[in-house]
């Protein structure tokens, strides 16, 4: 299947992401699911410039993901999904039931966030959004880059992952 990973990453688009996972996955294509960034050029153009040249990006709004989910899907080169946020993931899950696997590679500190793990902060609602997709049939797990632990959200949750 040519979409590798379905990832939630507040930074979205960085060296994690282009470097970390498209080098070993052999991604050529990048699809940024946000609603506001789809409709700004401003900000696409920003994000264009952390991609390099033989990677393509597509700015999709969640409603616009989901329409062109079969042409992503279909396309010969492997891609990754970025969302900045679970809300957003999980409205992506409800309009493409086909996701069945999630990757949290970078929820950061913010006010109200729980540390899981050095790059996962969590409210006790997000917890609560991953346990709602976990029931629905997807594997949600952590893991930053490939070459780390992956981190099933079971443990993420009870805080038995390690911060």
């Amino acid at each position: 299947m040519p979409i590798q990973l379905y990832r939630i990453d507040d930074r979205m688009i960085h060296g994690q992401v282009v470097v970390g996972w498209g080098q070993p996955l052999d991604i050529h294509l990048l699809v940024l699911v946000d609603d506001v960034v789809a409709s700004s050029e401003w900000e696409q153009e920003l994000y264009r410039m952390a991609v390099p040249p033989e990677m393509d990006i597509r700015f999709e709004s969640v409603a616009g993901a989901a329409a062109c989910h079969d042409e992503f899907a279909g396309d010969k080169r492997n891609s990754i999904f970025v969302v900045p946020d679970i809300p957003t993931m999980q409205r992506l899950v409800v309009a493409v039931p086909d996701i069945k696997s999630v990757n949290i590679g970078g929820l950061h500190h913010r006010a109200g966030r729980n540390q899981k793990l050095r790059y996962v902060f969590l409210t006790p609602d997000e917890e609560k959004m991953l346990s709602d997709l976990a029931s629905k049939g997807v594997t949600v797990t952590a893991q930053d880059v490939p070459s780390a632990r992956v981190v099933p959200l079971e443990e993420l949750v009870s805080g038995e992952a390690a911060a």
